[in-house]
């Protein structure tokens, strides 16, 4: 069971979780846990049948891919990357860079509205994790240990990635 698992069957009854992660967890300015709902919203049966299994349980249980097993850090064509669930773009190629931490790293997303960013706690640090604005999916985290110009470091799992070409 990981800490979104666990903390929607605690906080939500399990509701959260029956849906499918329809509504995930996020937290409002006093650190209290909130359901959150966004535009896309599915089962967790049909997430299973629309996802490759890394990708259900990246997006969808907030696991972590092995650092370089994705694809994705060999992709240095023109284009966007979408969110694997959901299809909206999240970050622009000339937004990519190579971190050497074994996970597609960008700068910057597309705009400030195509991610949610998080305090995340888990595993005895604090982090900031990044969901998708548009269906909730767990994308990865930001540090601010990247480059300029904005000193940002998305590191984002391939798992929750497509890569769509430039025309």
């Amino acid at each position: 069971m990981n800490r979104r698992r666990f903390l929607t069957t605690l906080l939500l009854g399990g509701t959260a979780l029956a849906a499918g992660g329809g509504a995930l967890l996020t937290r409002g300015a006093g650190g209290e846990a909130l359901a959150a709902t966004f535009a896309v919203n599915k089962t967790a049966a049909e997430w299973q049948k629309i996802l490759p299994k890394e990708s259900y349980e990246v997006l969808r249980l907030a696991s972590t891919e092995y650092p370089g097993t994705s694809p994705l850090l060999k992709e240095h064509r023109k284009g966007v990357f979408a969110c694997m669930g959901c299809a909206l773009p999240l970050f622009a190629s000339q937004t990519k860079f190579e971190s050497g931490t074994g996970w597609p790293s960008f700068y910057q997303p597309i705009a400030k509205t195509v991610v949610i960013e998080n305090r995340d706690d888990s595993h005895g640090m604090v982090r900031v994790e990044v969901q998708c604005s548009r269906c909730g999916g767990h994308l990865g985290h930001v540090f601010d240990d990247g480059p300029k110009p904005t000193g940002l470091r998305y590191c984002m799992n391939g798992a929750a990635l497509k890569f769509i070409p430039a025309a």
